[in-house]
Order: structure tokens, then sequence, then C-alpha cells
């Protein structure tokens, strides 16, 4: 996929936000098209599949998880990244449960939308090849051979540490939930403070300063992000 072939669909009732995104995504060589509403979306997916959709949740005739929603059991696997207030920690929560990629808070800047975009559309095409050894910065993960390094220096983790970190590295740049996380590692536990606990021992591992982490980010009411991998 090239850049210049990524057709983007904008789906957002407010003809500013659709203005600001079209102009600001063509500067980027995307190719955007604009829904105002869930029904034009819908008819705008089935006419043309789009590479990804940006996701206003706030429209007018549906509920934007209810459009998420229905796309993802249709069996729609492009990316998909939702537009949000900055105070909505719950519908972003909500959104990413139900498949959503990513998201971004109103207003957002440009650099941060086409950052997430990137990562989006990346993260869906190393699904179909994981590679093996991961690398951000310092840190490098060996997941076949479940060692990782920090500035070359091994480090040694516990097994829950691992899964955490191995979990975030198969997601590296997008947000997973707490959630997600804890189904992930433990099965069926649900205190969040549980994984904080265990959080807070891996950034002791593999920050340089842990409270001010570079590789694992925490995203307010939601859940972590680690940073993604090399080029």
């Amino acid at each position: 996929m090239t850049l210049s072939a990524v057709k983007i669909l904008v789906v957002d009732d407010e003809p500013p936000i659709r203005r600001l995104l079209r102009v600001g995504l063509a500067t980027q060589d995307y190719d955007v098209s604009e829904a105002g509403n869930g029904k034009a979306a819908r008819e705008s997916v089935k006419a043309e599949l789009p590479d990804l959709i940006l996701l206003d949740l706030g429209l007018p005739d549906t509920a934007g998880h209810d459009l998420l929603q229905g796309w993802r059991e249709e069996g729609l696997t492009l990316p998909i990244v939702i537009l949000s207030s900055r105070t909505d920690e719950a519908g972003i929560v909500k959104a990413l449960e139900l498949g959503a990629d990513d998201y971004v808070t109103k207003p957002f800047g440009m650099n941060e939308l086409v950052a997430r975009i990137r990562v989006a559309l990346r993260h869906r095409l190393q699904q179909q090849g994981e590679k093996p050894l991961f690398q951000t910065g310092g840190l490098s993960v060996d997941l076949v051979k479940r060692i990782v390094k920090v500035d070359g220096r091994e480090v040694k983790l516990s097994p829950k540490e691992y899964d955490i970190l191995r979990t975030l590295v198969q997601h590296a740049g997008k947000v997973l939930t707490h959630k997600f996380l804890l189904k992930e590692v433990w099965g069926n536990a649900d205190d969040v403070q549980y994984l904080r606990v265990y959080v807070r021992q891996l950034r002791q591992k593999i920050e340089l300063t842990p409270d001010q982490p570079q590789y694992i980010t925490t995203e307010t009411g939601v859940g972590y992000r680690l940073r993604e991998a090399d080029l």
C-alpha cells in the first residue's frame, strides 16, 4: 500500500471538522472522502471500501459505537480511528473494546492525527507477518528467545511482566485497554490495580526514568501504549 493510494473516509457531522481534515490530510497525499452521518457512512463503505475510517462517535442519526460494532460484526477489518471529546473516557474505552484501532481527542493537531493514521495502517500490515525481533530506542524484545534488553543489557522479567510486555509489543503503537490486557495476560482478572502494579514493576526494569516513561505510556482512564517500533 503506497501513501498516495490510501483512501480515508471521514465520518463526522460537523462540516468545519470535515473541511479541516480534508484539507489537512490532502497535504499528506491521502485521498479523502466524507460522510456527515451514519447512513452516508454505510453507503460510502459499500460503494468504495476505504483503507481507513476516521469515525466521530457523536453522529446525529446513528451512535458511533453502533456503527463501529456493525462494521466489525460484518467482518470489516480495515483500521478505524475514533474522533472523540477529551472528556469521554468511557466512550473511548467502549470503542476500543468494540474493535477501534486507536483514537484522537478533539481538539487535535494534524501531526498527531497523521501519526495515529500511520501507526494504524502499519499495525494492520504487520499483523500479516509478525517480526520476531522488536526494537524501539534502546529497548529490544526477542519474541522467539524471550530475551529483553535495554541498551544492550539483558533484563530479567517475571513471567507476568514478560507477558504484559509481549502483548504490548504485538500491538506496538496502539493503545490497549486495561480490560484487554487483563484478559490477555490473566484470562479472567478484572482488577485494574493488579495490572498497574505489574506495569509499575515493568517500568522499573526497562525505563531509564520510570516516573517519566518513554516506552510504556499511560493513556489516562483508558490503558497503556508501547512506543512503536523503529523503522
